[in-house]
């Protein structure tokens, strides 16, 4: 069943003949870098945009990744803050982001005279709500892993048999997902829960999300990693009042995605 799907994944790529991806440095958009490289070789561009809406690490790493797959790579700058359906922060703030980000691909792949436009979402993501995704459509961007109907975990394990070090990375969302549908994104708020969960990851927790609900911190971590949470509890009670948060709380339903999707 999984080797169908990466045949099928394979051909996909193959028909398109020259793409440029875009790269976010995570799991799935790593495994199609790779598969793309290799079907297409030097007719694949990855591209990664620099955002206040992901951190310097995030960034970082998919340079490095990059350099390790051997993929030509490109860094743009993305301004989403700069538009004000996105910095409001409307239930379908994701569209205007996804919108920007796929015109300026677009444009990349006219200049280089490249066929199409990839991104890296996967058949899962057909369970959540998604708005970004009304943009790849109306974009006419390709999504080769959904239309191989490859889920996250198979992802995963392809990633492992190729010998990426994504294959274990906790998912990543950008972190305007932190904040309640309505509440106004500033780059304050973006830098406050950057170094609120950067700090919250050097106590040993690899996945979890600082969601900003104004004076309250809710902190989404998984179950295993609660105690840590309960045991460290002055020093992160300090730190993210610092920050400037008047209540810290823990969620006790865990780390989940699309959390803040729970109230629509």
């Amino acid at each position: 069943m999984l080797e169908d799907k990466l045949e099928n994944l394979i051909e996909i790529i193959k028909s398109l003949e020259s793409v440029v991806i875009a790269f976010s440095g995570g799991v799935d958009s790593t495994l199609l870098a790779k598969v793309a490289l290799d079907v297409l070789g030097d007719k694949v561009i990855a591209v990664t945009a620099r955002s206040e809406t992901y951190t310097k690490s995030e960034l970082e790493d998919a340079i490095e990744l990059a350099k390790k797959i051997g993929i030509r790579h490109e860094v743009i700058v993305s301004e989403e803050l700069d538009i004000p359906e996105f910095s409001h922060n409307p239930a379908n703030r994701c569209y205007y982001c996804k919108k920007e980000l796929l015109k300026k691909l677009k444009e990349i792949a006219e200049t280089y005279g490249f066929k199409d436009v990839i991104e890296g979402a996967n058949f899962d993501d057909n369970d959540d709500y998604r708005p970004g995704m009304i943009a790849v459509e109306e974009m006419g961007v390709r999504s080769p892993l959904k239309e191989a109907k490859l889920t996250k975990s198979e992802i995963r394990e392809l990633s492992k048999r190729f010998g990426l070090p994504t294959w274990d990375k906790p998912s990543a969302a950008c972190l305007a997902s932190r904040f309640p549908y309505g509440s106004e994104i500033t780059r304050e708020k973006l830098n406050v829960i950057g170094e609120a969960e950067a700090f919250l990851k050097l106590l040993g927790i690899r996945q979890l999300r600082v969601r900003h609900h104004d004076q309250i911190a809710r902190i989404e971590v998984a179950e295993k990693d609660m105690d840590i949470l309960i045991q460290n509890r002055q020093q992160i009670i300090g730190k993210l009042k610092e920050l400037g948060f008047k209540y810290v709380t823990m969620d006790l339903q865990g780390y989940r995605t699309g959390s803040m999707n729970e109230v629509l």
